[in-house]
């Protein structure tokens, strides 16, 4: 990345340069205006933001700067130049007024490729629990005798196993199976996204499936994930949420936020068979009690804990 001034880098057909700048949220007009010219294409606004509800929502700072983005292609280097220039010339002539707080010109090339692949290089393949390998579908693995390899391609839905809460279920589900209680167990995996907990159940010994889910990209995900693992025949997958008016599950798994496990106990609770088995996963620690409460409230007797950081998980059993 670099200052206003010459490309730099490699500026292939398929290569655009990118200028950014950082911008107050009373001057994003005027500086997208400005680099509008430059690009055709428009702008792009990136609004400062903070995570809340647990990670699944996002608040905007309007104390914070903006980022506004535009982008020229870069395989005529003297016209691209030519733009940076202008930009950089128009951005001082505003900043000079000092009316609003603006950052520097910056600029870098940026590959096409790289926006349809570089995702792919944040997904390795990771070892999780003793057996468990998640492989992401682009890439190899040499696979040791007692591994229980799940490929994936998450896409869009969230479970790559790179999250804390994806891999405590996962190693709860391991644990489960070394005990004997998936061995010919009826699934449900609630909030499934990628599919990926569903099919590390049913490698390890469980004898059907089901994922939910409120959001369709991550039913469409859990069953190409099946497919991919050749489990299209015992994982099935439906949009929706609880109840299922499908209950007696030997087991659920529920990889969700605290927010959403405790108004849901009842209903997790209802799913299962009596005697059966609740995997809850996604909880704060400091939401650990208010959890374990709703759990006691809808007759869900809690029976173990793991933790990775901040976040727990609870294993619990229906009465």
């Amino acid at each position: 990345m670099s200052a206003a001034g010459t490309v730099s880098g490699q500026t292939g057909t398929g290569a655009w340069l990118e200028m950014a700048v950082d911008a107050d949220v009373e001057a994003v007009e005027a500086v997208s205006e400005i680099l509008g010219r430059a690009a055709p294409g428009g702008t792009s606004v990136e609004p400062a933001f903070e995570l809340v509800d647990e990670g699944l929502g996002a608040r905007l700072d309007p104390t914070r700067p903006a980022i506004v983005r535009a982008y020229v292609p870069a395989r005529d280097r003297a016209a691209a130049d030519r733009s940076v220039a202008e930009v950089a010339d128009a951005l001082g002539h505003l900043q000079a007024f000092g009316l609003r707080p603006i950052g520097e010109l910056r600029t870098r090339i940026v590959q096409e490729a790289d926006w349809a692949d570089a995702w792919k290089a944040f997904f390795p393949v990771m070892r999780v629990g003793r057996r468990l390998v998640i492989r992401p579908t682009w890439r190899r693995h040499r696979r040791a005798p007692d591994d229980v390899v799940l490929a994936l391609d998450p896409g869009m839905a969230f479970g790559t196993g790179l999250h804390p809460t994806t891999r405590l279920c996962l190693a709860a589900v391991e644990d489960l199976a070394d005990r004997g209680v998936l061995a010919g167990a009826r699934v449900i995996d609630v909030g499934c996204g990628s599919g990926i907990l569903a099919i590390a159940a049913c490698k390890l010994g469980a004898a059907t499936a089901l994922g939910v889910d409120t959001d369709p990209i991550a039913i469409e995900a859990t069953a190409a994930n099946a497919r991919r693992n050749a489990l299209a025949r015992r994982i099935r997958a439906h949009e929706g949420s609880l109840p299922t008016a499908e209950a007696g599950f030997g087991v659920v798994l529920a990889n969700l936020i605290a927010g959403v496990l405790v108004p849901l106990a009842g209903a997790l609770h209802d799913e299962l068979r009596p005697g059966g088995t609740l995997v809850a996963s996604g909880i704060f620690a400091d939401r650990e009690a208010e959890v374990r409460g709703a759990f006691e409230a809808a007759d869900l007797r809690v029976t173990g804990r793991t933790a990775e950081g901040d976040w727990v998980a609870l294993e619990a059993v229906r009465a």
